[in-house]
């Protein structure tokens, strides 16, 4: 059964208080809108729709840099969730599959909701759910196992807003019903908006059937302000190290460790406090990742130890059995199996071969001020501590600097490199400079 999408995301969502649109806002990582076009990623999708409005441009560019085959409509108006999904009606124009209607700023859904959503005997199919406190929810009003009709909590009646089985919001129909049965709608309710909801009674009154498939409170949660999107990260967190644990990791401070969506790690991998995960990073099995270290957009392969105090930046590639150290930063550099780099450095758009060394405070001067340069070191170098490596430069195979050495020119192979000025020693003229300071001091304070 072929599937479409179609996702409400043109919403400001005024209670954020913020410039950028709602579904923008990131959990692990990652906009609320990615969360929701993953949701249905193991169905037969065949058509993913975002609904855009307000900063309806970066919207676009979200939901295309996610999934270039999207398709992105404008919802110029805000007049209520069923106008919201009559825009997408050109977009899936000749398509006769079912659509399911999702929402860009409710996260949590599951793809096994979904496909029992889909696989549900009726020709509407709405999520319910039971929360602990119903007060701002519409209710399901069923008889039996069919549902008659969806009312929004402002319109209900006081015996109707007793029933505790409440509107999730998601809702499945066959794709040409749904458009049928929205041209339907009127405005004619408290918010003078065109709700989606109403769609149930509609098709009900056409002899259409409809009925519920309920899901935890927690996979509805949306998020409409601040204090929701933090509640939502950390529930998102909650679940995400429980899962890694359960898959093998040891987490030694399962709080303090943040992860992304995308967050991959092999089994007997050790994490120790205060990690950060950001977008892009996968760890192998077997690896350490000490404590403060902050990993974005790179993969450090099995046997890895990696920090306390460590950056890696996107690009950066860990070959087996490598090892950073304290205050190490890492970016856009491909390090070889069993090289080390271990204290107080910068590798930065370099390569650096097996085995090699990198001594404490290295820095690859990558940048002139306008463009990025390479640098390149080989298998089994010693690099010295404090080296200053000028790129673009090649440092060939079993070749060594000296410490302090500024390094402007390629190494060859097995060659030692020097390049530092000569120390000058000049007797008793530190006693002097001292005596010449504190006097020019005692002058100060006088004429102070």
């Amino acid at each position: 059964m072929s599937v479409a999408l179609i996702i409400l995301a043109a919403g400001k969502g005024t209670r954020m208080n913020s410039d950028m649109p709602k579904v923008l806002h990131p959990i692990a990582g990652a906009p609320m809108l990615v969360h929701a076009m993953n949701a249905g990623q193991a169905l037969d999708l065949s058509h993913t729709v975002v609904i855009a409005g307000h900063g309806a441009e970066a919207v676009t560019k979200a939901a295309l840099d996610h999934d270039e085959d999207a398709t992105v409509v404008l919802q110029t108006e805000q007049l209520g969730t069923g106008h919201a999904v009559m825009q997408a009606r050109d977009a899936l124009a000749g398509f006769d599959g079912k659509a399911i209607v999702l929402f860009g700023d409710t996260p949590f859904m599951q793809n096994e909701t979904l496909q029992a959503m889909l696989d549900a005997p009726a020709d509407v199919v709405v999520l319910g759910f039971e929360p602990e406190d119903t007060a701002r929810y519409g209710r399901l009003v069923m008889d039996g196992t069919s549902l008659e009709r969806i009312v929004e909590h402002k319109d209900a009646t006081e015996a109707e807003r007793a029933i505790t089985l409440c509107n999730g919001g998601v809702t499945c129909c066959p794709a040409p019903l749904m458009f049928e049965l929205l041209d339907k709608i009127g405005n004619d309710n408290a918010s003078g908006e065109y709700y989606l909801t109403d769609l149930v009674g509609l098709a009900c009154a056409a002899g259409h059937s409809a009925t519920v498939v309920t899901c935890s409170e927690a996979e509805t949660l949306g998020v409409n302000s601040r204090a929701q999107l933090a509640a939502a990260d950390a529930l998102f967190q909650t679940g995400a190290r429980a899962q890694l644990m359960e898959d093998g990791v040891t987490l030694v401070a399962p709080e303090t460790v943040y992860l992304s969506l995308d967050t991959i790690i092999g089994r007997d991998t050790i994490v120790e406090p205060n990690v950060v995960f950001g977008p892009g990073v996968t760890i192998e099995s077997g690896a350490t990742i000490r404590a403060f270290s902050h990993l974005e957009g790179c993969h450090v392969a099995r046997g890895g130890i990696i920090g306390p105090y460590a950056r890696l930046r996107p690009g950066a590639e860990l070959s087996e059995h490598v090892r950073v150290g304290n205050f190490v930063e890492i970016k856009n550099a491909q390090i070889a199996e069993g090289a080390k780099v271990n204290h107080l450095s910068y590798i930065g758009d370099a390569t650096i071969g097996e085995k090699t060394n990198i001594g404490a405070g290295t820095i690859t001067c990558n940048y002139d001020g306008v463009m990025k340069h390479h640098t390149d070191i080989g298998d089994n170098v010693f690099i010295g501590s404090n080296t200053m490596l000028i790129a673009p430069v090649t440092i060939g195979d079993g070749a060594m600097t000296g410490s302090g050495s500024v390094i402007t020119s390629d190494v060859e192979p097995d060659a030692l490199a020097l390049a530092r000025a000569p120390q000058v020693e000049k007797p008793g003229m530190a006693r002097k400079l001292f005596e010449m300071l504190k006097a020019k001091k005692a002058r100060l304070s006088r004429s102070s």
